[in-house]
């Protein structure tokens, strides 16, 4: 444990949802939803004006929808999501060479890898000043935890919640975890949970009062050992600046369950294509192609080939993957189909056969099954349906609730809504009034998707280091925008 609390945790705060708050004026103040919007959709964010009805993240979205019926329902829109993200993971990288990204809206920061910031004062004043930033760059606001651990810095932004700052000083640590739940601790999920339970144990001070010997003996040693010590405050896990990924995967839910056997080649061999399209991207291989089958009754199967060398080839990779698929009865439906790659490595070693047996069937390939009435993906991966047709123009099913969108008459706007052969759109851009809402033809040549209206703010120089500025010293607790 540190005795300054250099560590930093920022959070977003209900980040897709903040995001499109930001980008489309008249959701501003309003409850939005961001999810699959399928039968079988599951929230992603929800805003903080639909958690006042009781919405929360993987909620299933037919329930939401009882919650809060009012809300504005989106498809997310990962692009402007990641573009986003990457303007703020750049200002962490600022502040300090460690940062260690948890997801798009969620990361790690030692502020002691710099000399500026090795203080509780200057931990302060840098977490204030990161704050700032973001909402200047952004608009978005973002809750900052400072502590002498990764656990506590965690918990202290989960406190600071929404658009906050909490700073947890060190020998405060104890008495800050004794009341808080159980499942407050990392590595506490719902089976440690239910048999700390069955003991009598429900909150963390109830662990350090167990004692060590007791935790052995109900969750084993090393289980144990680590929940004992992260119950006392203790956790020295330290920041690691590249987290690197085990697997490449992708996942598709479907909203009505898939019986035909060539339906189901034809999403191995899509899912095979997207999987090998991430890897490339993100210059990787690997050399043990997994599939993954849940079936009607949510039962999960999990198939696993390993090559003779990693792979980024599509052809290999996608041959693998039906190979697998063999090995699997799909005939009672499928409600879900993943195919990912784990093993990674830095470079391949091309499998020649499986390439030469894959380019035989490139023709079939480019023949696509169709897909039957209402089987779109549930969010999950992209919209099938909403994939524009040459000339920008979409199909009926093609105008899911947030998409981005022009009109050669009245400029840029975003879809509200679509059905019996109508689209509504609402005209309007970051920065904009709210704007007129208007309904046309989903058909209608003068209506396009488009590419997102910029939302990110123009870059400032990064202010002065934070022992050069002035502060009067942080607070105990907490400071709050």
């Amino acid at each position: 444990m540190r005795g300054e609390p250099t560590i930093l945790h920022l959070d977003m705060d209900a980040f897709y949802a903040s995001v499109e708050q930001a980008a489309k004026p008249s959701l501003r103040g309003k409850p939005v939803i961001v999810g699959g919007l399928g039968p079988r959709g599951v929230v992603a964010t929800a805003s903080y004006e639909a958690r006042r009805f009781g919405v929360h993240s993987a909620m299933p979205t037919a329930q939401a929808r009882r919650l809060c019926p009012h809300a504005a329902y989106l498809t997310p829109r990962f692009a402007v999501y990641r573009e986003i993200s990457d303007a703020v993971m750049a200002l962490l990288a600022e502040l300090s060479p460690l940062v260690e990204p948890l997801s798009l809206d969620e990361a790690f920061v030692d502020l002691a890898a710099v000399p500026a910031a090795r203080t509780a004062d200057e931990a302060y004043r840098t977490g204030q000043g990161l704050r700032a930033r973001i909402r200047e760059l952004t608009g978005l606001s973002g809750s900052v935890g400072l502590a002498g651990s990764k656990m506590l810095a965690k918990i202290a932004s989960e406190q600071a919640k929404p658009d906050g700052l909490v700073l947890i000083e060190p020998g405060t640590e104890r008495e800050l975890l004794a009341p808080m739940p159980v499942r407050t601790l990392p590595g506490v999920g719902p089976a440690t949970d239910a048999t700390l339970r069955r003991a009598g144990i429900g909150t963390v001070g109830d662990v350090v009062r167990a004692g060590e010997g007791e935790l052995l003996r109900l969750l084993g040693r090393a289980h144990g050992t680590s929940l004992f010590a992260m119950a006392n405050g203790v956790d020295e896990r330290p920041v690691v600046a590249e987290r690197d990924a085990k697997s490449v995967s992708v996942e598709d839910t479907f909203e009505v369950d898939l019986r035909d056997r060539d339906r189901v080649r034809f999403e191995v061999d899509r899912l095979a294509t997207r999987c090998a399209e991430r890897l490339r991207a993100a210059g990787r291989s690997g050399r043990t192609v997994v599939l993954k089958v849940r079936r009607h009754d949510f039962t999960t199967l999990t198939r696993s080939e390993t090559l003779r060398g990693p792979t980024d080839d599509t052809g290999v990779i996608r041959e693998a993957a039906r190979r697998l698929l063999e090995l699997v009865d799909t005939t009672t439906g499928v409600r879900l189909l993943g195919v990912g790659v784990s093993g990674l490595a830095d470079f391949t070693q091309e499998d020649l056969f499986a390439q030469a047996g894959a380019s035989e069937q490139e023709e079939r390939q480019r023949r696509p099954v169709p897909a039957a009435p209402g089987e779109p993906g549930d969010g999950q991966g992209p919209e099938r349906g909403g994939e524009p047709l040459p000339g920008g123009r979409a199909t009926g099913r093609g105008w899911p609730p947030g998409v981005d969108v022009s009109h050669e008459r009245y400029g840029a706007g975003w879809v509200q809504g679509s059905g019996a052969g109508r689209v509504t759109v609402r005209f309007e851009r970051p920065g904009s009034p709210p704007g007129r809402v208007r309904t046309f033809a989903v058909d209608d040549p003068l209506l396009r998707r488009s590419t997102p209206p910029p939302l990110l703010a123009p870059r400032a120089d990064p202010p002065d280091p934070p022992a050069a500025q002035a502060s009067s010293g942080p607070p105990r607790r907490t400071s709050s925008a």
